[in-house]
């Protein structure tokens, strides 16, 4: 059996984006450091997957959307005990949830989060569809 340990994403402000999403989800930073090009990751997620943020040494450039250029991330799943409490907490931060949908296996919205890194964010109607 697989399971998928982490995706790398690049980003403007690596530690920021790293702060952003420790507050919204409780994760924590794993490891950060120097990386290839000389640019910067930190990785923030928990014990078991993580999100591997880049930050290369150079400007980073705004792309057109993902949802229509080949191997690029479209948005990033993450899967929350309480629905309701993530949404607020993404609202505190100054994120504006939307795409609500209510169909099995459980409830979900999304948001454009750090670096307007699209998130999903769901929450499972039982332990058994996560």
């Amino acid at each position: 059996m697989a399971h998928l340990e982490h995706a790398n994403i690049t980003v403007r402000d690596a530690e920021a984006a790293a702060a952003t999403l420790c507050d919204l989800f409780g994760w924590r930073i794993r490891w950060s450091g120097d990386a290839i090009g000389g640019g910067r990751s930190v990785h923030v997620g928990d014990d078991e997957a993580y999100l591997a943020l880049y930050t290369p040494a150079g400007e980073v450039a705004d792309g057109p959307s993902s949802y229509g250029l080949q191997r690029c991330l479209n948005h990033v799943g993450i899967v929350v005990d309480d629905l309701d409490a993530s949404e607020a907490l993404v609202r505190d931060a100054g994120f504006v949830p939307r795409s609500h949908a209510d169909y099995e296996p459980g409830r979900r919205f999304y948001f454009d989060g750090p670096d307007g890194l699209e998130i999903e964010v769901v929450a499972y109607d039982n332990a058994s569809a996560s």
